[in-house]
């Protein structure tokens, strides 16, 4: 929704002070992005009071003074529901916030005192910080502005592993006998895609990541529309000069346009009004999760999130292009949920991380991105505790499961580099679902949330 002219003004004002930032806060489905808007609103709100940022060099030397909560630039978009989120947290027992459905953003306004003074220095300043969340099944659809309808047709085939097959079994029967020449057939388009929809959603529910498009899982308005009413032809055999000389009305013609309609009416209004615009990014990476579910779902997520890193816009920022074309110019990597192991393994998971998102890291580090990888937890769902086995004291995670059972268990060793054929045959890395912990104050507990926020604004609170 446009905004009035007086708005952008002033937004565009703010933004030449330096005063203003944009954060997006990205990753797929699962991985933590309304748990760490959650907190990350629950720290700032709490800085200077309970809220435990010592990683933080404003909070810890008492200069943050705080934030508040304004009113968002686009009225259009529904506001973060950050209030119904805390207050499943504080339920009894504690529940995890309800998964994004939609768009929403927040704005906040920190308050702080300089580290500097002098003349021109205010005594308080602020800055004005935006927030963005969405469903990260819509994320994935980026990917597909670099591709036409044949391209992704290929590389969706090139990615059907045995388990992955095995979730499509029906759909890839159904399309192995389509002739891409014969005439489209509209009740048919719409089974088959419905069919293909619904490998989607298991696909998701088995742990898979690399899932397009997005709008299959979580259509939104789109529900129903013939937009959404298209899928991949897997063997293609033609080239693509002659597939693409067929009759508008055939088959290969129908799902393409469909294609290209999806691909510029609904991927990328959505990548032109949400994703150009960002100043800084934390992808959010379930490592872990991916860990836990085996070799073939941890590929897959390799390779979404290669697709995904190509999608944005990194670069340092001048005073023209923070103005008018805005950058990501500092990046944070990282992989949530580490109250899952214990701590003597979180250095692995950063080596992990690291290994994983190998490539794009040199694409970054080449283009003068500051780039940081990390590990944390949002909310915290387990404490660390030590056990005596045998006379030897091991160490050990103490939680409740999503089942409400109150468990102590070691999750196993997280390895510190892509992990081997031999590791998947061997490895015991193993770990429930745990609920949140119940916080003892108003500020959420969390691990490491005080270092993701230095490095995506802690520049600015100098």
């Amino acid at each position: 929704m446009r905004q009035p002219l007086s708005r952008e003004l002033s937004n565009l004002l703010e933004r030449g002070r330096d005063r203003q930032l944009r954060l997006a806060v990205t990753g797929l489905s699962q991985a933590g992005k309304t748990a760490f808007l959650t907190s990350l609103v629950n720290q700032l709100r709490h800085a200077g009071i309970e809220a435990r940022l010592d990683l933080l060099p404003a909070a810890r030397e008492g200069r943050l003074l705080g934030a508040q909560r304004l009113n968002q630039p686009d009225l259009g978009v529904p506001r973060f529901p950050y209030d119904p989120g805390m207050a499943a947290l504080r339920d009894t027992p504690p529940r995890w916030p309800e998964p994004t459905r939609g768009i929403s953003e927040l704005r906040l306004q920190l308050r702080y005192r300089p580290a500097r003074s002098g003349w021109l220095t205010p005594e308080i300043a602020h800055l004005t910080l935006d927030l963005f969340d969405y469903p990260g099944e819509w994320l994935l659809d980026l990917p597909l502005l670099q591709h036409d309808f044949y391209s992704w047709s290929q590389a969706q085939a090139m990615h059907e592993g045995e388990q992955r097959r095995g979730l499509f079994s029906e759909w890839l029967t159904a399309v192995a006998s389509l002739d891409p020449a014969s005439e489209a057939d509209e009740a048919q388009l719409a089974a088959l895609a419905e069919e293909y929809a619904q490998g989607l959603l298991r696909a998701k529910q088995a742990g898979f990541s690399d899932l397009q498009p997005g709008r299959f899982l979580l259509p939104g308005e789109l529900e129903g529309a013939p937009v959404l009413q298209f899928f991949p032809l897997p063997q293609l055999s033609a080239s693509k000069e002659a597939l693409e000389a067929l009759p508008a009305n055939s088959l290969y013609a129908t799902l393409a346009a469909r294609f290209r309609y999806y691909q510029q009416q609904v991927v990328k209004p959505f990548y032109r009004d949400h994703f150009r615009r960002f100043d800084r990014q934390i992808v959010l990476v379930d490592v872990l999760g991916a860990l836990n579910a085996g070799p073939e779902r941890f590929e897959d997520l390799s390779r979404a999130l290669r697709q995904l890193m190509h999608s944005f816009d990194y670069g340092k920022r001048s005073l023209l292009t923070r103005l008018f074309a805005p950058r990501i110019d500092r990046l944070a990597i990282a992989a949530t949920k580490a109250d899952h192991v214990t701590p003597d393994q979180h250095g692995h998971v950063i080596q992990l991380l690291e290994a994983l998102l190998a490539e794009p890291l040199k694409d970054l580090r080449f283009a003068n991105v500051p780039v940081k990888a990390l590990s944390l937890a949002s909310i915290r769902a387990t404490e660390a505790r030590e056990v005596t086995h045998e006379g030897k004291r091991s160490p050990a995670l103490r939680g409740t499961t999503l089942e409400g059972e109150d468990v102590l268990v070691y999750p196993g060793d997280v390895p510190a580099r892509l992990p081997s054929a031999d590791f998947w045959q061997q490895q015991g890395f193993d770990f429930p679902g745990f609920r949140p912990m119940q916080s003892h104050s108003e500020a959420l507990d969390h691990i490491r949330m005080d270092a993701a926020i230095d490095w995506l604004i802690g520049d600015k609170l100098t």
